[in-house]
């Protein structure tokens, strides 16, 4: 196996990927762009979407790490509005994007057209909550839309295998359509809910950082590869696993928490990025597939399969937002109040990606006949020409559409005052618990280190607080800012007096990391992330 190509896709998208983040321009959307520019570069070998190492080995780790992110309590609070988007407009847009293809290609089976609409209904909600995040949008949107992506994968899926049996001549008829769907959704919740609690089990009682993160990185390909050898929803088995343990995460050590944050950022990061790069790099590939139709031809299939799709979000969006509203009191009371812009935001917000595309790919050759498969060629065209549809012209506008329609931000000091309440209670308790504790003779310390245990409780008290006060007017920091700074200064400053003394052979290099290990856990607890890492 050459090595070479796949070092060259990663190493590269990582680049672009990591010089998208100086730019204003989503990071997915560059990476589509650099891919369909480099798949006519001279000597750029062919990558291939492979549905037997996508599904498999890179939509697992991508689910998990974002359901392990995910909040369990808001997407509980949201699983009507979620459940609606990833279950009922996955159905809706298979029923009719199908409908129109079936309509729109001559010749195309009706049975045909459902498999293109199934492949082309999930919406990859990487780039959207990516761009909800970083504009503030409120918490509620970015939730369902991510709630939205864990999920929808899996009813996509169930509603190709079903659309695919009766393309290929299986006879699949609608009732056995349906046990089919129930089946890998229970099946799929069936198989998380058996897992979660041995696998919780096992990571807390493993005593080493390493071994229960090399554990949580075989977990997800573990649920889903097991969910799918009992003909069940390997999605939905890998997100309620990952829901769980991320839900329960505090209860494991603080050494695999930090280590577990830095593994799965960085796989999610290069996972993500190779994606997307690769959607760009299949344009030959497809373009030398369509074989009976010309291109002019199937570009105007495309831009009519393009405008159902977005069309089809909005008319389910609207009536699942208000509907509900308008018939239930009880939704009313409990759900808050909104208006025209948020099911706006979540309509636009429908960019397909990669797992699109690998269903597509794993469309067979022919049916149980041994006739080629109806248009699969202009299937796998159309499933392309849609992907990067929505995700040029949707991603590129989606930004503009959000600050257009001014939506109510989050509230940066509301959420610095919570957090300061929350911080301030906790120090509180642990003040409590440090005056029990010091009361017994048994864990008698000196006055000095006793102070030094007050004193950071202080510390962790105050720094939110100061947040909320007055900035320097030299360098506009808070006091908590400047602290901060210095703190690093100072840090850095023996750090590099324990290397040069290790370069004067003072020190070996042991005790030198052993050294800097310390300054490290002590730089990382003074660090407040903001959001990049």
């Amino acid at each position: 196996m050459d090595v070479l190509p796949l070092v060259a896709l990663v190493a590269g998208s990582a680049a672009i990927a990591g010089a998208a983040r100086r730019t204003s321009v989503p990071a997915p959307l560059l990476l589509v762009a650099a891919g369909l520019i480099a798949a006519y570069v001279p000597g750029i070998p062919d990558y291939t979407l492979d549905p037997h190492v996508v599904l498999p080995l890179i939509l697992p780790p991508l689910l998990y790490t974002s359901a392990v992110d995910a909040s369990y309590l808001d997407l509980r609070a949201n699983a009507r509005p979620v459940a609606l988007l990833s279950v009922g407009y996955v159905l809706f847009a298979t029923l009719a994007v199908g409908y129109l293809a079936y309509l729109l290609v001559p010749d195309l089976p009706l049975t045909a057209a459902l498999v293109l609409g199934a492949v082309v209904a999930p919406p990859d909600a990487v780039a959207a909550t990516a761009i909800a995040r970083r504009l503030g949008l409120p918490h509620r949107i970015t939730t369902i839309l991510q709630g939205e992506s864990l999920v929808n994968d899996a009813t996509a899926i169930t509603a190709y295998k079903v659309a695919l049996a009766a393309a290929v001549g299986e006879g699949a008829s609608w009732g056995a359509g349906v046990r089919e769907f129930l089946l890998a959704a229970v099946g799929g919740v069936v198989v998380g809910l058996v897992l979660m609690v041995p696998l919780h089990w096992l990571r807390t009682r493993l005593d080493k950082a390493l071994l229960q993160n090399t554990l949580s990185l075989l977990i997800p390909f573990v649920a889903y590869a097991l969910a799918e050898q009992f003909g069940a929803s390997g999605v939905l088995a890998v997100v309620v696993v990952a829901l769980y343990l991320g839900h329960h995460n505090t209860q494991v050590d603080f050494a695999t928490r930090l280590q577990e944050h830095a593994v799965w950022k960085m796989v999610a990061f290069v996972l993500e990025s190779a994606v997307f790069a690769l959607i760009g790099l299949q344009l030959p590939f497809v373009l030398r597939g369509l074989g009976e139709y010309g291109v002019g031809e199937a570009l105007l299939y495309a831009v009519g399969v393009f405008v159902v799709v977005v069309v089809a979000r909005f008319v389910w969006v609207f009536p699942s937002t208000f509907v509900p509203r308008m018939l239930s009191e009880r939704i009313r009371s409990r759900e808050p109040d909104t208006n025209w812009k948020a099911p706006l935001i979540v309509g636009w917000a429908g960019m397909r990606g990669v797992v699109s595309l690998a269903i597509a790919f794993s469309i067979p050759l022919a049916t149980h006949d041994g006739t080629p498969f109806p248009g699969r060629n202009l299937v796998l065209f159309l499933t392309f020409t849609t992907v990067i549809g929505t995700l040029v012209v949707q991603g590129l506008t989606l930004p503009s559409l959000i600050r257009l329609l001014r939506l109510p931000r989050r509230d940066p000091r509301a959420e610095t005052l919570a957090e300061a309440q929350a911080q301030n209670e906790a120090s509180k308790a642990a003040e409590r618990r440090l005056d029990e504790l010091l009361a017994d003779e048994r864990n008698a310390l000196p006055g000095p280190l006793a102070d030094r245990l007050r004193s950071v409780l202080e510390r962790r008290r105050n720094s939110v607080w100061e947040r909320l006060g007055g900035v320097n007017e030299a360098t506009g920091e808070s006091a908590d800012a400047t602290y901060t700074r210095l703190s690093r200064e100072v840090i850095e400053t023996e750090r590099s007096v324990f290397v040069d003394l290790r370069d004067r052979r003072r020190i070996d290099d042991e005790m030198m990391r052993t050294l800097l290990r310390r300054l490290d856990l002590e730089e990382a607890a003074a660090y407040r992330e903001d959001g990049e890492g």
